[in-house]
């Protein structure tokens, strides 16, 4: 067999252990591996203009497929930069496989102006690290690098490509990936315990997460609320959450602290189900971390890491579980809608305008938190959450997910400050020939951060903190920058005007941007 470097075996190696989609920042470090991309057929590597975009745009495409992407970063820097959506998606729980070139290998002890400790930025945000150390190494280290971020549901492997590794000449056998162990099954004596509970009427809460909230978890968790009337819950934020007619509805808790306790109040047993005790965003003076009563018993049916589904489709055998579920039945009726633009009316539009089968890739944060009520009986969709709290994850969150399904139309719903973070995503949209409808809820402020303001005592904010969450002094425009990178892009200041304007860009296929005044 013909000789290669370390750059093109992991190449090889990448598309053998079934990662062909690589969302890429390279420098001069990753050259061989972009050289490897013509000399090895098979890798779409995506063109990001930032590396939070490639990070996040991994993350997408993960939550959308069940199986990793590839980022490929520039160093410590750029893998600095990417590091708030591998934050984002490490709390997702989604595989990916981040390739992050250095110096080479005698070049790291010069301290040029690059070097950095790669490995250091790389470990908070990884579950698996590894700095592969020849050539003829890079195959296996990138086998290895797959079979992490395939474990345990979805893990966030970082490998670390030093230059010399990928010039040198490495062996000609392309490293195997061993397959991912199944997710562990819960055993019987977890299961028993929480049919105790259920029987006894107390009021109860399945809290449902990660995989529990696909279609099947949610049918499996219905036929437990349709036998037990266990109210059933899920966390303020989730990867992906199936939603529509058809399903089994579900709500999530409430971001605000006091409305997640009021939530709960009356709540004697929780029960995890692929999820954590609901903690608080943020610790406040005077307030509780939890948001459970003090005595709320916490059960665990199914650990994250564990196969929920299997786990809630055991517990509705063991209860005798055989009804149907309730499931979301009267889809929305098509209306005229007008008006001045509220979260109201624009919950309702987004509504009825969700397109059958649509990817919905919310960060809109407080004018969209009446959103997920509203949509309940759309069409049938999936919704992709910000789950780690690390803001600028919507738009390169489409994008992931616009080239993991492209027979199926995105729509992003992105606040205004936070789509600042990674407006570059447009470009990729753009390049891509993207399905992606951006809307953007333009408040020109950080309204999250005004209600914190409050939230943490301060009442009469003076003149300097204000400006630091007001967004005005220029307005952003956003349809200027949308039509520079290549989106079409329009303006909507009233309901009636976000109809027509919604309409007309979900009867074309590709990228558009409308900007809502709000």
């Amino acid at each position: 067999m013909k000789a290669m470097n370390g750059a093109q075996s992991l190449v090889r190696t990448l598309l053998a252990g079934g990662i062909d989609t690589c969302f890429a920042n390279p420098g001069t470090s990753e050259m061989h591996f972009v050289a490897a991309l013509d000399q090895v057929p098979g890798m779409r590597c995506v063109l990001c203009l930032f590396e939070g975009v490639a990070t996040g745009a991994a993350d997408g495409y993960a939550r959308m497929t069940g199986k990793p992407a590839a980022t490929l970063l520039h160093l410590g820097p750029g893998l600095a930069n990417g590091l708030a959506n591998l934050h984002n998606a490490r709390k997702a729980q989604v595989p990916l496989v981040n390739i992050v070139g250095d110096h080479a290998i005698y070049h790291l002890y010069e301290e040029a102006p690059l070097t950095s400790d790669v490995a250091g930025f790389a470990r908070p945000v990884s579950h698996w690290v590894r700095s592969s150390k020849a050539a003829t190494e890079v195959s296996a280290d990138g086998a290895a690098a797959i079979a992490a971020a395939k474990s345990n549901g979805g893990q966030v492997a970082t490998l670390i490509l030093p230059a010399n590794t990928a010039w040198e000449e490495a062996n000609a056998a392309v490293a195997v990936t061993p397959a991912p162990a199944p997710r562990p099954l819960v055993e019987d004596r977890a299961v028993a315990p929480i049919v105790e509970v259920l029987r006894s009427k107390e009021a109860a809460v399945l809290f449902l997460g990660g995989a529990g909230l696909s279609e099947r978890g949610l049918h499996a968790a219905g036929r437990v609320a349709a036998k037990t009337n266990v109210r059933l819950l899920a966390p303020t934020s989730n990867a992906r959450i199936a939603r529509g007619v058809g399903r089994v509805p579900i709500p999530t808790l409430p971001y605000p602290l006091q409305e997640a306790i009021e939530n709960l109040k009356d709540v004697r047993h929780l029960i995890l189900a692929g999820s954590q005790r609901p903690v608080a965003y943020f610790a406040y003076p005077g307030k509780p971390a939890f948001a459970t009563p003090v005595d709320c018993q916490i059960h665990t049916l199914v650990k994250p890491e564990e196969d929920v589904v299997e786990a809630l489709e055991r517990l509705a055998h063991a209860l005798d579980a055989k009804s149907a579920p309730h499931l979301a039945q009267k889809r929305l009726r098509a209306e005229k809608l007008s008006g001045p633009m509220t979260p109201e009316s624009f919950a309702a539009v987004i509504a009825q305008m969700i397109p059958d089968q649509a990817i919905v890739a919310d960060e809109s944060l407080s004018f969209g938190r009446g959103l997920l009520p509203a949509t309940s009986n759309s069409a049938p969709h999936d919704w992709l959450q910000l789950t780690g709290g690390a803001i600028g994850i919507g738009l390169p969150l489409a994008t992931g997910a616009a080239l993991a399904c492209p027979d199926r139309k995105v729509m992003c719903l992105q606040a205004d400050g936070s789509g600042m973070y990674t407006l570059q995503s447009l470009w990729t949209h753009a390049r891509e020939g993207l399905d992606i409808v951006t809307l953007i809820l333009a408040n020109r402020t950080y309204a999250t951060l005004r209600g914190e303001l409050v939230n943490v005592g301060v009442t009469n904010p003076g003149p300097n903190a204000l400006a630091m969450l007001d967004l005005h002094k220029p307005i952003l425009d956003w349809t200027s920058l949308a039509e520079g990178m290549g989106v079409e892009a329009s303006r909507a200041e009233d309901t009636e005007g976000l109809m027509f304007q919604l309409e007309k860009a979900l009867g074309r296929h590709g990228p558009s941007l409308i900007e809502v005044v709000i």
